[in-house]
């Protein structure tokens, strides 16, 4: 199976529900940085992280709010909810910096998830 054929599993909430987890999320993030001496470093760099794959995305010809298909699945891939999850159950373990970056990730993709923004189709753009 291609990477770019496939399709990972989405959480379908209302995008009111995502504001509110975004919300839950980043306020984690924030208790975890200040009250467990975790990074706020490694936290911000999560939350901006999955964003990458945006200027991996990016070149002329494409329609408005296209993304290349070479970033595609790297989009996709960061925008799922199984990485922080799987960093979250590893930051248990590894300690509270690791745990904050996985609700910082988490609280990035519920954002764009309350605004709108989704998963992407193997052409670059956003899924219905």
């Amino acid at each position: 199976m291609q990477l770019s054929t496939f399709t990972l599993p989405t959480l379908k909430l209302s995008r009111t529900s995502y504001g509110a987890l975004a919300v839950a999320l980043a306020g984690a993030t924030i208790a975890t940085v200040v009250t467990r001496d975790a990074s706020g470093w490694l936290a911000l760099g999560f939350a901006m992280m999955p964003d990458i794959a945006l200027i991996a995305g990016m070149s002329s010809g494409l329609e408005k709010g296209q993304l290349h298909p070479r970033a595609v699945p790297l989009y996709n891939v960061l925008h799922s909810f199984i990485g922080p999850i799987a960093l979250g159950l590893l930051g248990v373990a590894l300690g509270p910096s690791w745990l904050a970056a996985a609700l910082a990730w988490g609280a990035h993709i519920a954002v764009d998830r309350a605004v709108g923004y989704g998963m992407r189709t193997s052409e670059g753009f956003q899924r219905a």
